[in-house]
């Protein structure tokens, strides 16, 4: 399974062109799930796991892992489904998400597939797992569900997005009271974490929850006479989304002319030394790991700087 994954890198291809490749995997039953392959380091089966003391329900154990300990979900039991039987066949998915490592214990792996962001599509309402999946698509007719693993994450480890007295310029305050900024994430638990970050700044956030709804916010902007690079300090969108990924959405903003001078800030729980290559080739501004509260609302004051001081 892990000569599956030895290609990754020559995968930095399929960004900007609105395609992903997932990796497809079973929890138990015949229902087929997914992930992203970028946010994959390794697959291999089951190993020992080492119990934990006071752990969370969802966690199964701990395992050594080239030299590091990491915590070993059950992703089954974490989005509200039965645990996995590890009385039969099993494998661990090695991820990297905001920069920490650790494994998702599943049933079958299945295969990797190539596909374009237009055909991933968001949940629909009333799904029964809606609340852990970010998207859904069909592969030789079959649902495959998209997991949001953000969230399973926050659940076990919540996220702190309380910004540090030291980070904030109390003289900035007053200038970012009313600014305005887009932010663009499919994931619930990502446009909370931005948006209250921000909130601790003043500043104003619209949310759209994919790449093409985002652009179509930016475009009506633009159609109503709105100057919109002047309207928004930044753009902040998440890389991987439904129907339009961050990197299209960029290639999008960058091409039509009254979008094209918009700062963008490319903001992803994907891998960072893999984005931080991709931000010049789709034409971002900067890049920033999730969850950073610090560094987003630094990120946020150098931007009002440099608007302050062109005026």
């Amino acid at each position: 399974m892990a000569g599956m994954l030895d290609a990754v890198d020559q995968r930095t291809q399929l960004v900007g062109e609105n395609r992903l490749e997932l990796l497809m995997f079973r929890l138990g039953g015949m229902q087929m799930f997914a992930i992203n392959v970028f946010k994959v380091q390794e697959v291999v089966q089951l190993p020992r796991l080492n119990l934990m003391p006071h752990r969370h329900p969802s966690v199964a154990g701990v395992t050594h892992f080239r030299g590091r300990t990491i915590p070993v979900i059950d992703l089954s039991e974490s989005i509200g489904m039965r645990p996995i039987d590890r009385e039969q066949p099993c494998n661990l998915i090695v991820t990297e998400y905001n920069n920490s490592v650790q494994g998702f214990m599943v049933g079958e792996v299945d295969r990797i597939i190539n596909m374009n962001w237009n055909e991933i599509l968001p949940p629909p309402d009333g799904a029964g797992r809606q609340h852990y999946l970010t998207a859904i698509t069909r592969v030789n007719n079959r649902l495959v569900e998209i997991i949001d693993v953000e969230k399973v994450l926050a659940e076990i480890s919540p996220y702190d997005t309380r910004v540090s007295d030291e980070v904030i310029d109390k003289d900035l305050l007053t200038l970012a009271k009313g600014l305005e900024v887009l932010v663009v994430d499919d994931s619930s638990v990502g446009l909370s974490q931005c948006r209250s970050t921000l909130d601790h700044l003043g500043i104003k956030v619209h949310t759209a929850t994919d790449g093409k709804r985002g652009l179509e916010v930016l475009k009506n902007w633009a159609a109503n006479g709105e100057d919109v690079p002047t309207k928004l300090l930044m753009l902040i969108t998440d890389a991987e989304m439904p129907e339009m990924d961050g990197y299209r959405l960029t290639r999008e903003v960058r091409e039509d002319p009254r979008l094209k001078d918009l700062y963008i800030v490319l903001h992803t729980s994907l891998s960072g030394s893999f984005n931080k290559a991709m931000v010049q080739k789709v034409g971002c501004d900067d890049f920033l790991s999730k969850f950073q509260p610090d560094k987003l609302a630094t990120i946020v004051q150098e931007r009002i700087r440099s608007v302050v001081s062109q005026d």
